[in-house]
């Protein structure tokens, strides 16, 4: 499990991160138009998971506790994690943009050669994305104000 400053992302986005860069890392060793299209997702991929492993994900590891009403200061450093995300999300969602592209033309070079798994685990990779945007990153920000709301009384 991913620990950031005391902080752990929740074990099952963790694991669901691993197994899309498996699934990818696995692509991109293949030939032809299919490997080229998966190394230019894992281009553009691999700082993005990066950077959201580091303050986008770590904060959610968080909500079992604040659901049960548990609040303590050292929750502050999560604060700090959810304004970088507030304020890098315009370039994150801009690199989902991006992303899609790129997978939605590693979809069409696997249908042309009839690698449905493949395709398959490029539109899985696309859901993902549509679950950050709107699950996951919305959540995150929510912790922090919620954070910030509550550790200021």
């Amino acid at each position: 499990m991913t620990q950031t400053l005391g902080f752990q992302i929740p074990r099952p986005l963790k694991t669901e991160h691993d197994e899309l860069h498996a699934e990818l890392a696995r692509a991109t060793k293949e030939t032809g138009e299919i490997g080229i299209a998966a190394r230019e997702v894992a281009r553009i991929l691999h700082p993005h998971f990066v950077a959201e492993e580091e303050f986008a994900l770590p904060p959610l590891g968080l909500l079992p506790a604040l659901a049960r009403g548990t609040i303590t200061p050292d929750m502050k450093v999560a604060i700090n994690m959810t304004q970088r995300l507030k304020s890098e999300l315009p370039r994150m969602l801009d690199e989902h943009k991006a992303i899609v592209v790129a997978l939605r033309k590693l979809v069409d070079e696997s249908h042309k050669v009839q690698r449905l798994d493949i395709a398959l685990f490029a539109e899985k990779l696309i859901l993902h994305a549509q679950t950050e945007e709107e699950v996951l990153y919305p959540a995150a920000v929510l912790i922090g104000e919620y954070l910030e709301a509550k550790l200021k009384k």
